[in-house]
């Protein structure tokens, strides 16, 4: 009989476990879109940006880079139009990239002006992003990685070389 009781107890617990693995996937929606993020500069620095869809419709925003260090926080922002575009206005401010992890993660519900966005119209935008070595200064231009994401993608270059605009400074 304990042996009987041990195995319900076991299953029990098993399927306890797999119901609390899954409860964080509850809040999304499977919707998964990954853009590659090339070196914008004579830094050796790329990754990948991850937009995830929740039930809500805001998206997760996910940027991974390799190649930065320390704790200089490198400013990650969205920008119209393709990434060769120069002066484009900063079109929404994600939480900066920390170089010694380099991540940054962002629930994104609102651009600058304040309007709503949803998953479905990020991943239809003609837009870029960018990574800034710094807020300020003179490297505040400087571009560590960046590229095109939603419709923009299809308008890559045929060359495969990738031009990075410079940013509107204010």
């Amino acid at each position: 009989m304990k042996k009987v009781i041990g195995g319900i107890m076991l299953v029990g617990s098993l399927v306890a476990c797999q119901d609390n693995e899954t409860t964080g996937d509850k809040d999304f929606t499977g919707n998964e879109t990954v853009y590659a993020l090339t070196a914008g500069s004579e830094y050796d620095v790329d990754g990948t940006v991850t937009l995830k869809e929740k039930t809500d419709g805001s998206t997760v925003v996910i940027v991974a880079l390799s190649g930065t260090e320390g704790s200089a926080e490198h400013p990650v922002h969205i920008h119209l139009g393709d990434i060769s575009a120069p002066g484009a206005d900063v079109y929404a401010l994600l939480n900066p990239v920390v170089g010694s992890v380099g991540t940054s993660e962002t629930t994104l519900t609102k651009v600058a002006d304040e309007s709503a966005i949803t998953y479905q119209q990020l991943v239809a935008l003609d837009a870029c992003m960018k990574v800034h070595l710094a807020a300020t200064g003179e490297s505040k231009d400087i571009i560590l990685a960046g590229g095109n994401i939603g419709s923009a993608v299809t308008k890559a270059s045929s060359s495969g070389r990738v031009a990075f605009g410079v940013c509107k400074s204010e």
